[in-house]
């Protein structure tokens, strides 16, 4: 399924981004240790319609406390490069390559003295995401990513005397909510990332989220990057902010990877993904009568799918905008009529990618006792979002029965 264009980033450790200032000459070694040689940082956050770049850390605390009157939003010059870390073939088209000058919002300094520069940065604003979509292979990949910056006019140090880097490189990519999840690789071939609650006293519950089509991986060009999951979108993010944490009373939180997407072999993924859940029971104390599965589009069906594969393991089920129409059916209606697993289905009415009617709607027909929230559209902070993004409702704990709203009904269930 075709879930959208977004935008990712790749960047190198000791990646050099050139810097060049009249009558400056650059020194040929790449060397940091030099007193006007600085490191930065690329600060990310996983906005709603993906991750994008948002500020830049540059480590200028060891040239000496800098007058802050002598930073300003023109003082440096930012420049961002995205590539696809894949080769195209001609004519093959990626969202969303770009090549252009990011604006500086805002030029300040932090608690130890180095410059943050805030960038400009907005839902559906070219230029500062960090996935590439690329078209005709559905997928998302992480754009290879350089950043240069030029100097436009000398810092002050406190004491009046003027300083001019000459050489910036390019540091990591730290995002820290995409950060706290760690890194897995199962015994069932799939990769996965890790959220670890902080209060872990006792068994806590275990909620497994299932990406969309877009952030599976694409084994013809042996891309496996097991990002995606976490920068395409907020859907296992938002189990893991303080909010949903708190519902929860602390959740571990698993994402697991597609080396595919999940529609092209649901009966195959099935027991890989039962396989990640039984090793994370036999590594972490889970509270195995709360483990709760939640998935968006492909995820979706998959969510579904693991609720008829395994009708006894899941507290709750959480399908949003997920297919089981298709010819055959990709879930027919006597497995769907099999369902016991508490179920609350999401989709839009304006979703144009995955017909509400034939699948979502159907399927909450069928499916015994489920609940189901319909959106007329995707509007979130005042942005009107593609109509199949309706897991950003989800993440937002914002669909309601009743007075009670998703995550406060998911922790509520017991199987």
């Amino acid at each position: 399924m075709v879930i959208s264009r977004r935008n990712i980033l790749t960047t190198g450790a000791g990646t050099i981004a050139g810097l060049t200032l009249p009558r400056i000459a650059l020194a040929a070694a790449d060397d940091d240790r030099s007193p006007t040689s600085v490191r930065f940082v690329l600060n990310a956050e996983t906005l709603d319609g993906g991750e994008q770049i948002v500020s830049l850390t540059l480590d200028t605390s060891r040239l000496g406390p800098i007058d802050p009157s002598s930073l300003t939003t023109g003082t440096f010059t930012v420049h961002a490069k995205a590539t696809s870390p894949i080769p195209l073939a001609p004519g093959e088209l990626i969202f969303s390559e770009y090549d252009l000058d990011r604006p500086v919002t805002t030029a300040r300094l932090d608690r130890r003295g180095n410059i943050v520069l805030d960038l400009s940065h907005a839902e559906g604003q070219l230029g500062g995401g960090t996935l590439g979509y690329i078209l005709s292979r559905s997928r998302n990949v992480r754009l290879n990513l350089t950043y240069t910056l030029t100097q436009n006019t000398p810092l002050l140090l406190r004491r009046g005397r003027p300083v001019t880097i000459t050489r910036f490189i390019q540091g990591r990519l730290a995002n820290p909510e995409v950060d706290a999840f760690t890194y897995g690789d199962s015994g069932s071939a799939l990769k996965y990332r890790l959220y670890l609650p902080t209060k872990r006293h006792g068994r806590r519950p275990l909620i497994v989220w299932l990406h969309g089509g877009g952030e599976g991986a694409s084994l013809p060009d042996n891309y496996y990057d097991n990002e995606t999951t976490l920068r395409a979108n907020r859907g296992a993010l938002g189990f893991a902010t303080p909010q949903a944490q708190q519902i929860f009373s602390g959740a571990y939180v698993v994402a697991p990877q597609s080396t595919s997407a999940w529609m092209q072999d649901g009966p195959r993924f099935a027991p890989l993904i039962h396989q990640i859940i039984h090793d994370l029971i036999r590594k972490h104390p889970i509270d195995t009568n709360r483990i709760y599965v939640a998935g968006c589009s492909n995820g979706g069906y998959m969510s579904l799918k693991m609720t008829t594969a395994y009708p006894t393991l899941f507290a709750a089920s959480v399908p949003i905008c997920g297919v089981v129409a298709g010819t055959p059916p990709l879930i027919p209606d006597p497995e769907l009529a099999t369902i016991s697993t508490p179920t609350w289905l999401i989709t839009s009415l304006d979703d144009t990618t995955v017909n509400p009617q034939a699948n979502t709607i159907h399927a909450h027909s069928i499916i015994p006792g489920a609940e189901m929230t319909l959106y007329d559209n995707v509007t979130w902070n005042g942005h009107q979002f593609n109509g199949h993004w309706s897991w950003i409702y989800a993440a937002h704990n914002d669909p309601s029965i009743r007075g009670t709203h998703l995550w406060q009904w998911m922790s509520h269930q017991h199987r």
